[in-house]
């Protein structure tokens, strides 16, 4: 069965370290706990098995007394080891089941993103490109008119990549 594919939301971000620092901090535990929650969130849970079919799991809860968390899986579909990471998006529950978006029920059920690393320079340019998969018309549309909102929460990740991997 062929993936019926969105138009890309695309991301694009040079960081000054090495691909092979910034491909380890894309799949495991250990760095992803420390960059992949946003500012005024908690991570919970983080656990990344970085192998195809592998699993990476993690909640967040925001910093505030009674907060739900928030469960989030990615299902590793392709790694070719410090140039490409291809993962299955979805919301989850604790369990890792398959969730809708807590907030937005209309949002993909499963999106496909793609990120490469290519040398730049002394540095490491990242292209991320993000697609909702297998989606309905009406999920598809939600996802495309969030690229603007996508844009600025992947910016403000990016910039805690960025922080964290100047510490390294």
């Amino acid at each position: 069965m062929t993936d019926q594919l969105s138009a890309p939301f695309t991301l694009e971000r040079r960081f000054a370290a090495p691909r092979s620092r910034v491909y380890a901090a894309l799949t495991e535990s250990a760095h992803l706990r420390h960059w992949m929650c946003p500012p005024g969130m908690n991570m919970v849970k983080c656990e990344a098995d970085a192998r195809v079919d592998g699993v990476f799991h993690y909640g967040m809860q925001a910093a505030m007394p009674g907060a739900p968390v928030m469960w989030g899986k990615w299902t590793f579909r392709a790694l070719e080891q410090d140039q490409k990471i291809q993962v299955v998006v979805q919301f989850s529950d604790a369990d890792g089941g398959v969730t809708r978006h807590p907030m937005a029920p209309n949002w993909p059920l499963y999106t496909l993103s793609t990120t490469t690393l290519s040398d730049d320079g002394d540095g490491t340019l990242m292209r991320l490109e993000w697609r909702a998969l297998n989606a309905s018309p009406s999920e598809e549309a939600i996802f495309d008119a969030s690229h603007a909102s996508m844009t600025m929460g992947w910016g403000g990740a990016m910039d805690v990549l960025d922080g964290y991997l100047r510490t390294l």
